[in-house]
């Protein structure tokens, strides 16, 4: 399978729980920032610039918990900034272990194989490791050489400790797909659990050369998921078929919330316009019909996962979900 058995159990039965309580807007994945410190200030990063004025804040391990609780999302993705610059790291993943969440800890991988003895070795950890391309390419983007080689040995250490692992790579406007098909097949070689990928967002304060739009993003992802090569996708095929333009899903931004140091993130992981001190008051007091392609110009050309996969699995009919069983099953 492609992710364990109790992923889809936890997931189906919370789905269910939620439909049968009528709930139309409701959380998949809480996005967890505890800081946005980082050991790297990469090309196309929006955190940096955001938080620059608060870069030296962090969320107690309480505050952390208390988040997770209060959201009662099933799945957390432990994020940032660098998640292994955060002190508790290691306390926070055994204390979502515990309260049986699936944990996706997302790393540049610099400090990762000096970590691994700490994590804790379960099916409901995913380490999410960024890759943007293959050395020159990944080492020029993160503004450091050898990033390329440290993540490889990293992933092949996690591996052998049998710690499931994920890459994460972001298209941009200058991404060479041959050199991805490369990356990809490499990573497949190496017994990679699967590869998350997704377009670029346009962050203020980045340069906005990087990023595709709509129609770049359908002809890039057209030709790099549709080239016969059987990669382990992470990204459902539901929603690669929607950056290649062959389906239509509106972004469900309250679905993947997002909590840092300075409260909850209104009104996405993408675009900040404000904090709140609590989940209820993002959910009650955000207008999340101003948000959307056609509604706010910051949404026209935006396909990312974060705010689209949800989409795909709220959206799903019979037929799709017998197409993400058999997928899921490879």
């Amino acid at each position: 399978m492609r992710f364990p058995a109790s992923l889809s159990v936890d997931l189906t039965r919370y789905l269910m729980k939620k439909r049968l309580a009528r709930e139309e807007k409701f959380p998949l994945v809480l996005m967890l920032e505890p800081t946005h410190q980082c050991n790297l200030s990469c090309a196309g990063c929006g955190r940096i610039q955001e938080y620059r004025n608060t870069l030296d804040q962090c969320m107690s391990l309480d505050d952390c918990l208390a988040a997770v609780d209060e959201c009662g999302a099933p799945v957390v993705t432990v994020t940032g900034g660098e998640p292994l610059i955060y002190p508790p790291v290691y306390e926070l993943l055994e204390e979502l272990i515990h309260r049986k969440k699936h944990i996706y800890l997302c790393t540049n991988a610099i400090l990762l194989e000096r970590a691994l003895p700490r994590l804790p070795v379960s099916k409901r950890l995913t380490l999410s490791i960024h890759l943007d391309g293959m050395a020159s390419t990944h080492d020029l983007i993160l503004g450091r050489p050898g990033l390329f080689n440290i993540a490889i040995k990293a992933i092949k250490a996690a591996k052998e400790r049998g710690i499931r692992v994920c890459t994460n790579t972001t298209i941009y406007k200058q991404t060479d797909i041959t050199e991805i098909e490369a990356l990809f097949a490499y990573l497949t070689e190496l017994g990679i659990d699967g590869i998350l990928v997704s377009p670029a967002f346009s962050f203020n304060g980045v340069a906005p050369e990087l990023f595709l739009s709509r129609e770049e993003i359908k002809e890039k992802f057209t030709r790099l998921t549709l080239n016969g090569f059987n990669f382990r996708f992470f990204s459902t095929p539901l929603y690669l078929s929607f950056l290649r333009g062959e389906r239509h899903y509106d972004c469900t931004p309250w679905a993947n919330p997002t909590r840092g140091p300075q409260g909850w993130r209104s009104p996405c992981y993408q675009i900040l316009d404000c904090h709140y001190p609590s989940f209820a008051e993002l959910m009650e007091r955000t207008d999340w019909d101003r948000y959307g392609t056609g509604r706010d110009p910051r949404c026209a050309q935006c396909m990312m996962h974060s705010g689209f996969e949800p989409s795909v699995v709220r959206q799903m009919g019979p037929k799709e979900a017998w197409q993400m069983l058999r997928w899921n099953l490879t």
